[in-house]
């Protein structure tokens, strides 16, 4: 996780290419001939000792005779001389280098102990020098004239940045463009990846002001947490879209339960890409088609779409596609109709979609849409046309154009059908800045573009609802029974071993026994009574009911013993080697018209774990109703979870059927999730099924598959690194009250609000710098929402008199990628100023901080602030300088002693 020396890398000053050629088709001669063809301003050097000139340009014999050191190297040399060459280069002081040179996996370094490959990051490491590639096409920065690279083709100027592991797809993407006039911020292959990846450059990226999106071509992600911690502060300021490679892996054949079965790696994929706020599309078409929407239109407030057309079958072929997939048509109110019969003919379709048949000039579109623009009910508008003989279609563009001008907040998309008549019309929208399409389908995709970037957005911005219930788990009793299953070289739990640690996490499970042999099965069957399921016990049994090792409805005793000495025989006939370790009675639960869910969690060798949610029972994998999510969950990313399914609709309520405890389904959840983080042994689960009504839920089947792990946390495999709890502690102030030193959580929103609201307009001025009356969601979202491994902010809560929670103040740091600065903030409820509780929130920020690595803290305080000036100097911070007159930033070198 580093951006270091890439301003060195993407806005060079001067640029050496090592290995320049004159050799015709060479690479060295198309990377010499494109970089001095792109109108780079600063001084370009070519190394070559075969040439006193290459391409006109006075050549030098080695990188120790450049006139001086270059920002940027263009390396292109054989593998066995690349390490020489990038040690050289680092002795000079060059910070970055692009390497071009592939094969290096293939041959072994010099003393033969090592790849070619670790031998170059170790050289490269040495020298702090920073490398793109190997293996990569090289880089693209249009605006500057850079194009460091062997390319076909150079990229036109533009405002998005494109990104890809795959040098095969930047040379396709970069020929289907230039017709097109797609320009490009940053056109960047990464090739290996070896020591720039994905999360470096969205970091980049990210806050680049001449970059409005973000393009990736995905294979493979390495580094999970890397990538999505930039990918999701990415996202907050800017269009992120993917594409993802290799969509059928077959990874999951191998796995021992259901949920491994079925959590796919790119279904994984698809999780983090929306956890991330990202927008996954799945060609390079849609691509730029989704990249020109998010870009131009503004942010719809809903996902409810209105069609204006003047060909019912094209309307009707849209509605299709919105249907088919997963949209919305906005139902227009009485009102909007009423509207509309006052300036449409007889005739029209009184109706969404809007047909306004097919002889509409001009006038009649711009009639109708002044109404759709202004309806309430209605957040998008597709406009689309198909050419007749009695209306222009160019005059209709500019109608549309005119009156979208007027009402600049509205979303409108158009779609003329046709190709030689409609392309003057077409033109004139790209002119205009409005996206248009050419068939139905990709304007309805366009779209939906839209509505799964404000959906994924919005997953990063809401706030979720506090818990129904606090839980705190039994992790002694959950890790007792792992400890033990692996003391015994067991890697899956029995059922009731499974089931204990559902119950340490505040899961309902049904009443469960062992029973050793059938003659036990029928002594417990005879102490609980019927009706009783009973169940074979073996570790050599996956999926006991495919086995027989089933048996429910069980009334007596003697039916029970039965039951048992039936499943021994067909075990015994079946799998003979199999080891029968006895039985489990269980009480049935009847429940009439509950449903079976599944609830589970698998490990991707990527991600790490996922949370699995579906409809459950025998059928699960035939039935294929799951979604997954990446954990941690709170209560808002549980209810999106399960949304993602078929049997949400159902859980919902339906006829007779009354809805199903929600809020137990999303604990449920977030209860797993949290098994996760406490237990890293824990590689599967399968909940099922997991029965869920309006009384809430009941596990009635368990299987966990463990490991041992040298981990002490399972924070440390996940790809969002969870709430730190950890870090909580007891404070208590001068005058007697203790409150909860804690990490801050997105459901601190509201209390936050509180807090500002509370202070004095003079503390307002000091925190904020300005007057502020209120913070907006958007903002306030950013602050309770943060990434726990990038930022931190330690809040102080206790319980009003009310017996409500209060949050009393918030001591913030935000840490640059690099780990080599945080910016700290702090505020404190007004009435508390005194207590000692600033005090001892700013000494645990700077602990923290400091126990993390990070080198210098620092702050801005208003230069007439002097109680803060003097608060921060009494704990080491020193004045370093005054920015603007009116502004003091201080300094702390954490890794120094401290007062404290």
């Amino acid at each position: 996780m580093s951006v270091r020396n890439l301003k060195k890398l993407f806005r060079p000053q001067s640029v050496a290419i090592i290995g320049a050629s004159n050799a015709p088709g060479t690479v060295g001669a198309i990377a010499m001939r494109n970089l001095l063809q792109g109108g780079f301003k600063g001084p370009i050097m070519p190394v070559n000792p075969k040439y006193q000139a290459i391409q006109g340009v006075l050549a030098y014999k080695d990188v120790n005779d450049l006139p001086l050191v270059p920002d940027l190297a263009v390396v292109c040399v054989p593998p066995a001389e690349l390490s020489g060459v990038i040690d050289r280069l680092g002795a000079r002081g060059c910070p970055a280098a692009v390497v071009v040179t592939t094969g290096l996996d293939l041959l072994p370094s010099a003393d033969g102990q090592t790849s070619l490959t670790q031998d170059l990051m170790a050289t490269a490491q040495r020298h702090d020098l920073r490398l793109l590639g190997p293996s990569s096409l090289g880089v693209m920065v249009p605006g500057i004239g850079l194009n460091a690279s062997f390319a076909p083709h150079a990229a036109l100027p533009g405002r998005i940045a494109f990104v890809s592991q795959s040098g095969a797809m930047c040379a396709a993407v970069l020929d289907w463009a230039a017709p097109k006039g797609i320009g490009f911020s940053h056109f960047i292959s990464l090739g290996a990846g070896l020591d720039t990846n994905f999360g470096d450059i969205l970091d980049y990226l990210g806050s680049d002001p001449d970059t409005r999106a973000i393009l990736l071509y995905v294979e493979s992600i390495d580094e999970r947490r890397n990538f999505m911690s930039a990918a999701r502060a990415a996202a907050r300021n800017k269009p992120v879209l993917a594409i993802k490679a290799g969509r059928n892996a077959d990874g999951a054949r191998a796995a021992r339960s259901h949920t491994g079965q079925m959590a796919g790696s790119d279904l994984v994929y698809d999780a983090a890409m929306r956890r991330a706020g990202m927008l996954r599309v799945y060609d390079i078409e849609e691509l730029f088609a989704a990249v020109e929407t998010l870009s131009v239109v503004s942010r719809p407030k809903g996902e409810r779409l209105a069609i204006l057309t003047n060909g019912g079958g094209i309307g009707v072929m849209a509605v299709d596609d919105l249907y088919d997939l997963g949209g919305s048509l906005a139902e227009l109110s009485e009102e909007t109709l009423g509207k509309l019969d006052t300036v449409l003919p007889a005739g029209w379709s009184y109706s969404n979609p809007v047909d306004i048949i097919g002889d509409a000039p001009g006038t009649r579109y711009a009639d109708a849409l002044s109404v759709l623009v202004q309806a309430r009910e209605i957040d998008s508008i597709l406009v689309m046309h198909t050419p007749v003989s009695v209306a222009s279609s160019t005059e209709i563009a500019e109608k549309v154009i005119a009156l979208a001008r007027q009402h600049k907040r509205s979303n409108i998309t158009t779609c003329w059908v046709g190709d030689q008549l409609v392309s003057s019309a077409r033109k004139a929208f790209h002119a205009a800045g409005i996206p248009t399409f050419d068939t139905p389908r990709q304007a309805v995709q366009a779209f939906m573009h839209t509505v799964e970037y404000r959906r994924n957005q919005e997953l990063l911005m809401e706030t979720p609802l506090s818990l129904p219930t606090e839980f705190t788990p039994n992790t002694v009793i959950a890790r007792m029974v792992v400890e033990t299953a692996l003391s015994q070289g067991r890697t899956v739990l029995s059922e009731p071993e499974a089931k204990a640690i559902l119950n340490a996490y505040g899961i309902p499970t049904v009443e469960t026994h062992i029973a050793r042999t059938p003659e036990d099965c029928r002594a417990i069957a005879e102490e609980m009574g019927g009706p009783l399921a009973l169940k074979i016990l073996s570790p050599d049994l996956t999926h006991k009911s495919d086995r027989g090792g089933v048996q429910l409805n069980i009334e007596t005793p003697e039916e029970c013993f039965q039951a048992a000495e039936q499943m021994t025989r067909r075990l015994r006939a079946a799998l003979p080697d199999a080891r029968l370790e006895g039985f489990t009675v269980q009480r049935m639960e009847r429940r009439p018209g509950a449903h079976e869910l599944i609830v589970g969690v698998a490990t991707d060798p990527i991600f790490g774990p996922v949370i699995l949610f579906g409809q459950g029972g025998t059928a699960v994998e035939v039935i294929g109703d799951r979604a997954v999510a990446l954990p941690p969950l709170n209560m808002a990313l549980g209810a999106e979870l399960i949304s993602r399914t078929r049997v949400y609709k159902l859980l919902q309520g339906y006829r007779a059927h009354a809805p199903a405890d929600m809020e137990a389904i999303c604990l449920t959840l977030i209860q797993v999730a949290q098994m996760i983080v406490d237990i890293p042994e824990i590689i599967e689960l399968d909940i099922n099924p997991l029965f869920a009504d309006e009384n809430g839920v009941v596990a009635l089947d368990a299987r966990m598959a463990i490991r041992k792990t040298s981990l002490i946390s399972g924070a440390d495999r996940m790809a969002i690194r969870p709430y730190p709890r950890e870090l909580e502690e007891d404070f208590t102030m001068k005058g007697g009250r203790t409150c909860l030193l804690r990490p801050i959580r997105p459901e601190d929103e509201p209390n936050h609000h509180i807090l500002v609201s509370r202070l004095t307009p003079e503390d307002i001025r000091f925190r904020f710098f300005g007057l502020v009356q209120e913070l907006p969601h958007s903002q306030m979202a950013r602050l309770t929402q943060i990434d726990y491994d990038r930022e931190m902010a330690f809040i102080a809560t206790d319980t009003d008199a009310n017996g409500q929670q209060e949050t009393l103040g918030v001591v913030r740091a935000v840490t640059d990628p690099d780990n080599e600065e945080t910016e700290f903030s702090i505020v404190v409820r007004s009435d508390l100023k005194g207590s000692g509780l600033a005090r001892q929130m700013m000494k645990k920020m700077i602990r923290y901080c400091r126990d993390r690595g990070t080198h210098t803290m620092v702050g801005q305080v208003l230069k007439d602030n002097g109680r803060m000036l003097h608060f921060v100097e009494s704990l080491g911070f020193r004045r370093v300088k005054t920015i603007d007159h009116d502004v003091v930033e201080v300094a702390l070198d954490l890794q120094g002693s401290l007062p404290f």
